[in-house]
Order: structure tokens, then C-alpha cells, then sequence
């Protein structure tokens, strides 16, 4: 029974280490962006902010390039085709982030209503903050509503200072 388990481990072993020889992980780097090696193409390519899901299908095709495949099997040809496809026709990373800032930054000197929920750091589309957008308003800070106990320490400090 050892010997069974010795060699299964063996066998294992040289498995994994075959494994490793064979495939060597590459980064691709698209847009000043390292996209992970192991995943698909497809979804590999939405790790580039302003490259989603949709805008995805596009470049695919435009490259002639199976979406199924991983990044790390794309030859250089290939990597470089989508490099030049998504510089190309979409607007990316830094480029992207910076027309945004702007555009933001135009509202709020323009005074505009979204320019000013922008400024306090309020939800700017319409959603209910009553109730909620907890995210954008922070923590919650109870106003108005106090205990006997707490209001009897406010007070007792202002009556003997006089």
C-alpha cells in the first residue's frame, strides 16, 4: 500500500512539474494595464476601465478574435492588433478618468444643478436621500433627538460657569 501511495505521489509531482515548463505566463499589457493571463479574452479585456462587457464585442470582432480563448495564448500580433483597436476607436484609462474630472469640473463652475450635488457629495441623478444613499452621505449623525441623561450633562457645565 505505501508503494502505491509513493508512486502516485511520484507521479503527481512530475505532473505538476511538467505542467510548469510547458506553460509560461506572459503579461499582456494593453493601455498601461498588466490584464491577467489565466482569464478569457473577454473578460480579460474589462479589466481596462472604460472596456466593458458590450464594448467588448465589439473589439473582438473587429480583430477576429475568439472570445473563448485566454490571454495568455494571443500571439504578440494579435495583443498588438487589440492595443491598436481600442487606442483607435475608444477612449480609455487616463484619457477617460481626465474627461470625466473635466466634465465634472465644467458642471460645478457653471453652477449647474448636478455641478452642486457633485460639491456635496450628494447623489446627482435623482435618487431619494432621505432614506438612503448612505454611501455617498456617510455615517449617520443622529440630530435633534437626545436622552434626559445627555441633555442633564449639557446643562449642568453652562449653570456653573456662570
Amino acid at each position: 500500500m505505501q508503494n502505491r501511495q509513493e508512486t502516485r505521489q511520484g507521479v503527481r509531482h512530475l505532473r505538476h512539474a511538467k505542467a510548469q515548463t510547458e506553460t509560461r505566463i506572459t503579461m499582456v499589457r494593453i493601455a498601461g494595464i498588466d490584464l491577467p493571463a489565466e482569464k478569457r479574452v473577454d473578460i480579460g479585456l474589462t479589466y481596462l476601465y472604460g472596456v466593458g462587457r458590450s464594448n467588448v464585442v465589439g473589439i473582438l470582432k473587429t480583430a477576429r478574435i475568439d472570445a473563448h480563448r485566454r490571454i495568455k495564448e494571443l500571439t504578440d500580433e494579435e495583443v498588438n492588433k487589440l492595443a491598436k483597436i481600442i487606442e483607435k476607436e475608444h477612449m480609455v484609462e487616463g484619457d477617460l478618468r481626465r474627461n470625466v474630472s473635466e466634465n465634472i469640473k465644467r458642471l460645478r463652475e457653471i453652477g449647474t444643478y448636478r455641478g452642486t450635488r457633485h460639491t456635496k457629495g450628494l447623489p446627482a441623478r435623482g435618487q431619494r436621500t432621505r432614506s438612503n444613499a448612505r454611501t455617498k452621505r456617510g455615517k449617520r449623525k443622529t440630530i435633534g433627538a437626545m436622552k434626559k441623561d445627555d441633555r442633564v450633562k449639557m446643562d449642568t457645565p453652562a449653570a456653573e460657569k456662570k
